[in-house]
């Protein structure tokens, strides 16, 4: 939890690592993730690096990797999560791997290249097969082709369409001289395709052609695409060998499988049949084709993941040393890395293992830790329940070296003010054992999270959104709200029949009025405040919701006042820790009177008021926005009450030390900067004057004053030209400063305002849950309830109607329960806890312009698949 206060402590470490082990360091540390590397070969391509050749050996492999994935995808079979941690293969077991993985893909390629030759050929022989027995309607042929009376009737339909172009010969012999002339263009065509094709056919053909086509009943498959799509089997009847060339092109145009027909009907059926048991081996060989290649990547499935962690590993191990300066005479790499302070002596215990382990004779690798004025980058340990709240933190930006963090605070008052804004018994409960069950299956629930991105985000903050909903539990039973309905959980503490017995009520007085007032002053109307929250009467109430507003409204500045204070007295214990104790006096002291001065004295009045006035004397207590406004504006007060004895002379202090603390925000800051500029550059003149009147007065046994004890003179004259620049920078540097801290402290003190005003959306956004909840049991739920009174007199038959509506209602009722007041309420009150942490609370103490500690881990790299 100290790490989380602040953060670790990160020294820079220089590491002289011996050529021959250091892969295996590397590998050790990248299991660990104790260190940060730095690149000091940031100066040359990444091309021109030592370990370049390594790096894309390993992705040669990687890449082959992810070809066996992927058809083991494509084959819809499962790749099981990786047991254990392998490590990072040395070199003879990376080569090993490498042979395994290019024969594997080398067998996967050759079948997969077979399968689709196979599946090209049987689609092939279907489309022929699909052509040879649909185009049997289209013509008939007689074998030995001397005379046919289908061709003859194409011929009549061809001379009927152009007369001119055909020159007939005497009747005996027309039918056999134009028979022999005809031919045929067969295949199979895309159906999309056919309408634009008949058409083009016959434009470049000038009608000289006949077209017949049939649909296939079955899809067939895209050679080029692999999509399934309805084809049609086409066969076009022309003459003539330029018309023929013409139709031949056109089809090649449009992508269509032309097919030779074949001469008479039996060679048909003999094709038919050749084209049948062709079409069943091709099937048999496709089967064992498939069964060999489910054979391959079910062993393969073993392996690839194992596969791909080492070599990804093993790359990661170059890419990193290929950041280290290689300096070949020593024999060794050397580079800097970021290390926490407390895990020094674990990196030392690394180093000398693995040189151990290497039985090296030459003095084993060693750390230097050097000095540095370079920022330093942040650490904050987390586990599985502060991980979520510091994420919200640094969203916001990473915490500066050393600085306050927010998140030890956030993770209760984040909870808490979501809470305020969403505070129901009953939804806060659901949430809760929504929470607790993401708790309680937190590992079954990991694996899912893995595949859907927002499950994963409902799964990484589950333990915010169980204190989120016990917290709302707390707040609803404040409120005493339970779907918008109050809890009796003690007696009421307001009687009305004694307002009867004692008071001036009568029966008939309940005849005459529609609305009553209880009088607390009455005896025994009024016994006391009630136990725990909000009394339930206030529920039957016609004022309830003044009542409630007033509440909430008036707990949302004591809570806002109370977290900004907070903030602010947050920002002394980075001053103290920085050494900047100037500014505790010059900006944490005003800062903190300014703000407690006017909002904190509200916050005083508040209380106050709530203590000194019951519910026996509240009709004559004062107006706390009144007193406040007077307090600013010096209004004359005669005659006003009072909250208490001296409030004038109070409110007058405060206000003055309002109005004295801006001066010294303004100027405390860069006076006291001028100030020290002045001293630092008169303090050579000093001690020049210092050393000139020991000088005269002949006390040369003295030792002289001078930079560092030595005994130099500085003279003025000498120094002239340092004076005019230091006198420059000290012009300069004011300016900076002021307008620096003119706009700070305008936009403190008006923040303080807007802040404050800001924290108010606890009360609004509590008051639109409440609505909205009450809204919907109206409209839903005590509507369907309502409805048998209104539409039967009968009481069976109001029972029966009641029972019937009962399901249907209660179901949307919790459907919009959940998808409206829960997810969408919840996240709107999220968001505006986000806002109120962001702004108004880390605002007042935290920068957030650190960066994070990003150590070479190898679970980071598989996780987010990227390198340093």
């Amino acid at each position: 939890m100290a790490d989380l206060y602040r953060g670790e402590e990160v020294c820079l470490a220089q590491l002289f690592l011996q050529t021959d082990v250091a892969y295996a360091c590397l590998s050790e540390l990248g299991e660990l993730a104790l260190v940060e590397f730095r690149d000091l070969n940031s100066d040359v391509n990444a091309f021109q690096r030592k370990y370049v050749c390594e790096i894309r050996r390993c992705e040669d492999v990687e890449r082959i990797i992810a070809y066996i994935e992927n058809e083991i995808e494509k084959a819809n079979i499962d790749i099981p999560d990786l047991e254990g941690n392998p490590k990072a293969p040395q070199h003879r077991e990376f080569q090993d791997i490498k042979l395994d993985v290019e024969q594997l893909e080398r067998e996967l390629r050759e079948v997969e290249s077979n399968r689709v030759k196979l599946n090209k050929n049987r689609q092939e022989l279907l489309e022929y097969s699909y052509m040879l027995r649909l185009s049997q309607g289209c013509v008939e042929k007689s074998g030995a082709m001397q005379r046919d009376d289908s061709l003859l009737s194409v011929y009549e339909e061809f001379s009927s369409m152009d007369k001119e172009l055909l020159i007939l010969e005497p009747e005996a012999d027309s039918s056999h001289t134009m028979a022999a002339k005809l031919s045929f263009v067969s295949g199979v065509v895309s159906a999309q395709y056919l309408p634009s094709m008949e058409r083009m056919l016959w434009r470049g053909c000038h009608g000289h052609m006949v077209l017949h086509h049939v649909p296939i009943p079955e899809l067939m498959q895209n050679a080029n695409t692999g999509e399934f799509v309805h084809s049609c089997v086409f066969l076009v009847s022309y003459w003539g060998e330029q018309i023929g060339m013409k139709v031949r092109k056109i089809c090649e145009c449009y992508h269509c499988h032309i097919y030779p027909y074949p001469e008479s009907k039996q060679q048909q059926r003999d094709l038919v049949l050749e084209m049948h048991t062709r079409i069943e081996d091709i099937k048999l060989v496709l089967q064992r084709t498939e069964d060999y290649l489910q054979q391959k990547l079910h062993e393969a499935v073993a392996s690839v993941g194992m596969w791909r962690v080492r070599v990804r590993k093993m790359k990661a191990i170059y890419h990193t040393m290929n950041m280290c300066r290689d300096t070949t005479a020593s024999g060794c790499l050397v580079t800097e890395v970021w290390c926490p302070v407390r895990d020094l002596s674990r990196l030392q215990h690394v180093l000398e293992h693995c040189s151990a382990r290497g039985g090296l004779s030459i003095p084993p690798s060693f750390l230097n830790c050097i000095p540095t004025q370079e920022p330093h980058p942040t650490i904050m340990r987390t586990n599985k329940f502060t991980s979520a709240f510091q994420n919200i933190v640094d969203s916001y930006g990473v915490a500066s070296y050393r600085e306050v963090n927010p998140t030890l605070y956030t993770l209760i008052t984040f909870p808490f003010l979501f809470a305020v804004m969403f505070g129901d018994f009953g939804h806060g409960l659901l949430m809760t054992l929504f929470a607790l069950w993401l708790v309680l299956t937190e590992q079954r629930q990991a694996k899912l999270a893995i595949h859907n991105e927002i499950w994963r985000m409902f799964f990484n903050g589950r333990y915010m959104i169980l204190l989120m909903g016990l917290f709302s539990i707390y707040t609803g039973l404040i409120y005493n709200d339970c779907f918008s309905k109050s809890l009796v959980i003690f007696p009421s503490s307001w009687n009305v029949s004694a307002m009867f017995t004692h008071g001036p009520w009568r029966k008939e007085t309940l005849k005459g009025s529609q609305v009553l007032s209880l009088d607390p002053n009455v005896t025994g109307v009024f016994s006391g405040p009630y136990p725990f929250g909000i009394d339930p009467v206030w529920n039957l109430a016609v004022n309830r919701l003044s009542f409630l507003n007033s509440y909430k409204m008036k707990m949302s500045i004591i809570l806002g006042v109370f977290h900004m204070t907070f903030g602010v007295v947050l920002s002394i214990f980075n001053l103290v820790h920085f050494g900047r104790r100037a500014d505790i006096f010059l900006v944490f002291v005003p800062q903190l009177v300014f703000l407690l001065s006017l909002f904190g004295y509200l916050v005083i009045l508040i209380l106050h008021k709530w203590v000194a006035w019951g519910a026996m004397d509240s009709a004559r207590a004062p107006s706390i926005l009144v007193h406040f406004i007077n307090m600013v504006l010096f209004p004359t007060t005669d005659g006003t009450i009072l909250l208490f004895h001296g409030q004038r002379g109070l409110q007058q202090f405060l206000l003055a030390l309002v109005l004295g603390s801006g001066p010294i925000l303004l100027f405390g800051k860069p006076l006291y900067l001028y100030r020290q500029q002045r001293r630092r550059m008169w303090r050579p003149y000093r001690q020049a004057a210092c050393v000139r009147r020991r000088i005269d007065n002949d006390e040369e046994d003295l030792p002289l004053m001078g930079d560092g004890g030595n005994n130099v003179i500085i003279m003025p004259e000498v120094e002239s030209d340092v004076v005019d620049r230091v006198d420059e920078k000290v012009r300069v540097d004011l300016g900076e400063e002021f307008m620096y801290t003119l706009i700070h402290t305008i936009e403190y003190c008006l923040g303080c305002v807007s802040n404050t005003a800001s924290y108010l959306r606890l009360w609004a956004l509590s008051l639109a849950h409440t609505q909205l909840s009450e809204v919907l049991w109206e409209m839903v739920m005590s509507s369907a309830l309502q409805l048998p009174r209104v539409l039967s007199a009968e009481l069976w038959a109001r029972r029966a109607l009641g029972a019937i509506l009962l399901f249907p209602s209660f179901a949307l009722f919790v459907t919009l329960t959940f998808s409206v007041l829960i997810i969408m309420e919840g996240l709107s009150a999220f968001l505006h806890a986000l806002r109120l942490h962001w702004v108004e609370f880390q605002s007042k103490f935290y920068t957030g312009t650190g960066y994070k500690f990003t150590p070479f881990s190898f679970k980071s790299i598989l996780e987010g698949g990227v390198f340093q």
